[in-house]
Parts: structure tokens; sequence; C-alpha cells
């Protein structure tokens, strides 16, 4: 039995970059020793489209205690930040563990009806992977990315894959269906975190490898202990030649 402790964060996103990584970290240090958590999409600071110098700024000295935070609570933090390389906007997601950045990737598919092509340069597809947190094999998507198909399949084999997001009402729907897809075809565990600002869909969740959703819409946050080796039971159970690790 591995276990581990998951927690999906479900909060709103204020005008305060400060006060937004404050409730991050706070929330981070109430997890406790080798929890996993997954932050919605730019948490710190909303898509921020009139600010981007001033969020890219703020990202600097957010990576810097963030990367403090994990180590002084030895636990590991998925979130996404606006990030500014050579003239260019990236939402980079970021994966914090006990003090190090693990792994990194910009957002490829971007969300044309948000119009976040006109701020934003796509990152490189190839920068979805799977990597390792405490030895488990993990993968993340960002929102818009949930919905191609070709992303699963990049990321098969992955034990729990990551979703942030900020996923609006109008689309409630569809988040969750996909999230709980993605846990069946994919026999992984999905942690997918969406905002809880006022256009926002809530919906976070918890998903098991046999498609078991763990949620709650009235809190602001999701919360479930786990055992990572019931996808390599899932996988022997129904074969759809998924590599067992």
């Amino acid at each position: 039995m591995i276990s581990k402790k998951l927690y999906c964060m479900q909060m709103k996103t204020g005008q305060d970059f400060i006060e937004n990584l404050k409730y991050v970290e706070e929330f981070v240090a109430q997890c406790g020793k080798d929890a996993i958590v997954c932050a919605p999409e730019v948490v710190l600071s909303g898509f921020a489209y009139q600010k981007m110098s001033e969020a890219s700024t703020f990202s600097k000295l957010a990576t810097e205690r963030l990367l403090e935070c994990s180590a002084k609570y030895k636990n590991t933090l998925v979130i996404t930040m606006i990030e500014e390389k050579n003239k260019k906007f990236f939402n980079n997601l970021k994966v914090f563990h006990k003090g190090e950045m693990i792994h990194k990737q910009s957002k490829n598919k971007l969300f044309l009806l948000g119009d976040e092509q006109l701020h934003f340069s796509p990152g490189d597809k190839e920068e979805i992977s799977i990597f390792e947190i405490d030895g488990i094999k993990c993968a993340a998507l960002i929102c818009f990315e949930l919905r191609f198909i070709e992303l699963w399949e990049q990321i098969k084999g992955a034990d729990i894959i990551f979703v942030s997001a900020q996923w609006a009402k109008a689309r409630k729907n569809h988040f969750e269906v996909l999230s709980t897809a993605l846990a069946i075809a994919n026999q992984a565990f999905v942690m997918a975190s969406n905002s809880a600002n006022d256009v926002m869909a809530k919906g976070s969740a918890i998903i098991t490898p046999y498609g078991i959703v763990y949620k709650n819409d009235k809190k602001p946050f999701v919360a479930c202990e786990v055992d990572i080796s019931e996808t390599s039971r899932m996988r022997k159970y129904i074969n759809t030649n998924i590599k067992i690790n």
C-alpha cells in the first residue's frame, strides 16, 4: 500500500497578489508532511491581462516563498503562474517538492474563447510529460488542455494527473465529465483543482482510477487519502496496455 494525502484547492482569487499567496502558503502549511496539493490555474494573480508585467515580477517572489514553504512543511505543491521570457508571457505550471522545483511546463493549448492567445505564447507540447514525486509517476494538464485526447495519450502511465483550471460555469459539466473520463481512460488518480471565482464552475475533485469521484462544491478544498497502488491493481484487472508501475 502506498498511502498519500491529496488536496485540491477550490479558492477564490482576489485582487491582492500578496493576500492570494498568503492564503496558499497557509493552506499548504495545514496539509502537513508528504501531502500533495494542487491549486487552481493562475491562482495567485488571476489572468491579470492589464497587469501582466506586474504578475510576472510577483511570480519571482512567489516562487521563492513557495520553495521555502514546500521545504518547511516537506510536501508538494502544483501551481501555475504568469511569467515572462524573451518578452513573451507564458502560463507556467510548477511543481514545488520539499524545497525544490522538480518540474515545469508552459500551457500549450491556449483557450481562444478567453483570448488567451492575445496575451500568452504557447509552450512546447513536449514539456507535457511524466515526472516523479516520491517515486510516484505524475503528469499535469492546464485547464483547456483537458479537452485534447492526444495529451491523454502523451501522459499514459502516470499514477496521478493534476488538472489546474479556471473553468467557467457555462461548461461545468464538461469539466466534470472530462476529468472523470481522464481518470478512467488512463486508469489514474486525477486531481482536478478549479477556481471558486463567481463565474467559475468549482467542481474540484479527486477521482480514482475506477472513476469514483470525491468532491464538494461547498468547501474551499477537497481532500482524500488514497492508496496509489490502486492504479497498478486497476491496470491488471482491466488490461488496456497501460504500463504497470
